[in-house]
């Protein structure tokens, strides 16, 4: 009877290990996409900001100084993500309505590096779509997701 109940507690453990397993990774998924919302976000506050307000490229840094001060276990807010993040906005938003709208349910399950490995390497918007949900569906790798781009799957 012992070893019963031994095989239930094991089992039951397994099961567990299991469930906890996926809520980790569906707890990593709300926040990578939480944080890609913030991203976008941001950058098309970054954008209104320096249109409207005619800021100039210093305002990036002190905005970067200044949060990077508020949060200091962030490494997100380097000068270099800011200006990321606004490109990215840019990137994306001058897409048409239709194309934007398809492209939308795609932007925030990619995580952040794939985004601007994307951005940084693709020649064309058609291009950037295609890599955009090649790596919605495959869950490609950044490494992977560079090869792919570098040996032109498309």
């Amino acid at each position: 009877m012992a070893s019963e109940t031994t095989l239930d507690y094991r089992q039951w453990l397994g099961d567990l290990k299991i469930r906890f397993r996926q809520v980790q990774l569906k707890a990593a998924v709300t926040v990578n996409t939480a944080l890609l919302q913030f991203y976008w976000e941001l950058g098309a506050d970054i954008v209104a900001k320096q249109t409207n307000q005619a800021w100039g490229s210093g305002f990036l840094q002190r905005l970067s100084e200044d949060l990077s001060r508020e949060f200091p276990d962030v490494k997100r807010f380097s000068r270099r993500n800011l200006e990321q993040s606004r490109r990215w906005y840019l990137f994306w938003q001058a897409q048409s309505p239709a194309i934007a709208k398809q492209v939308a349910s795609q932007l925030f399950s990619v995580p952040w590096w794939r985004h601007v490995t994307i951005i940084t390497k693709c020649q064309s918007r058609t291009e950037a779509r295609y890599y955009l949900q090649q790596t919605h569906a495959y869950g490609w790798s950044r490494v992977m997701l560079t090869h792919q781009i570098e040996s032109r799957l498309l």
